[in-house]
C-alpha cells in the first residue's frame, strides 16, 4: 500500500490527511477494540491483531488476526505507514465493528497530528485513541506520581494529548485523541481501561494474542472468545 512511498510523499500525505480529521464525543460506548503489531527484526512480515473487549468491564469477546507483507522501514513519526495497511486487513475480517479503537502509538500528539491512531482511524472511518508508551512530540509535562494523575501535552498553545500516570512509580503512557473522539473523552476512556499494568487493557491484551499469533500458537482470522483465554 505505502511500498513505493517516500518518506517526503508520506510527509505531504500526513498533511492532507490531517485535514479531514474530526473530534466528537462519543454516545453509549459498549464495546471497545486494542489494536497491535508484532514481527521479526529485519523481516517483511507484519503480525497484525485487533481485540474487542466490552466496556467498561474489560472482558475480552471477540479478537482478529492476519498478517501483512511490507518492505516500509520504520521511521519516529511514520508509523502509521508501516503499520496500518496491515490493521485495515484485519478490520475487514470483523463485521460488528467496536465503538472505539485504542492503538498503541500516537493520536494528534504527532508534529503533522497524525500518529497511527489518527492515521487508522481516518482510512477506517472509525473513533480511535493513540495510547503511546514514549513520548514523541509536545511540550512534556510529568504528571504527579499517584494513579491516574496526567498532565496536559501542548505544542504552540495547543492540547495534543495528557501524560497518564497508571501506576505509582511508573513511567507515564501518553494519550490523544486519533478521530471521532475528544481529548477529553479519550483520557476518560483509557483511566477506565486500567488493570493492574502499566499499559491499559485492550492494547495489553492485543500486544499479547498477537505475540501468541506471531509465535504460531493462534492462526489467523476471526475468533470468538467463549471462555476466557490464558494469554500469560
Amino acid at each position: 500500500m505505502y511500498d513505493n512511498f517516500s518518506f517526503e510523499d508520506a510527509t505531504i500525505l500526513q498533511i492532507e490527511l490531517a485535514k479531514q480529521l474530526k473530534f466528537r464525543d462519543l454516545d453509549d460506548i459498549k464495546t471497545i477494540a486494542g489494536a497491535d503489531i508484532s514481527f521479526n527484526k529485519n523481516s517483511t512480515t507484519m503480525y497484525a491483531g485487533i481485540v474487542i473487549l466490552n466496556y467498561p468491564e474489560m472482558n475480552l469477546k471477540a479478537f482478529a488476526l492476519e498478517t501483512y507483507e511490507t518492505s516500509f522501514p520504520y521511521k519516529a513519526g511514520f508509523l502509521g505507514f508501516k503499520e496500518v495497511p496491515a490493521l485495515l486487513k484485519v478490520w475487514d475480517l470483523i463485521n460488528a465493528k467496536p465503538d472505539v479503537v485504542v492503538l498503541d502509538g500516537n493520536g494528534i500528539l504527532h508534529p503533522r497530528r497524525m500518529g497511527v491512531a489518527s492515521h487508522f482511524g481516518i482510512l477506517a472511518n472509525q473513533a480511535t485513541i493513540g495510547c503511546a508508551k514514549s513520548i514523541l512530540y509536545g511540550e512534556n509535562h510529568t504528571p504527579g506520581n499517584s494513579k491516574y494523575s496526567t498532565a496536559e501535552i501542548k505544542s504552540y498553545g495547543d492540547l495534543l494529548g495528557y501524560a497518564l500516570r497508571t501506576k505509582i512509580n511508573c513511567a507515564p503512557v501518553y494519550v490523544s485523541a486519533g478521530h471521532l473522539i475528544t481529548q477529553e473523552q479519550s483520557i476518560n476512556i483509557i483511566k477506565k481501561c486500567i488493570g493492574n499494568y502499566r499499559i491499559p487493557e485492550p492494547t495489553r491484551m492485543a500486544h499479547e494474542i498477537v505475540n501468541d499469533f506471531r509465535t504460531g500458537k493462534l492462526k489467523a482470522g476471526f475468533h470468538l472468545v467463549e471462555q476466557p483465554l490464558t494469554l500469560f
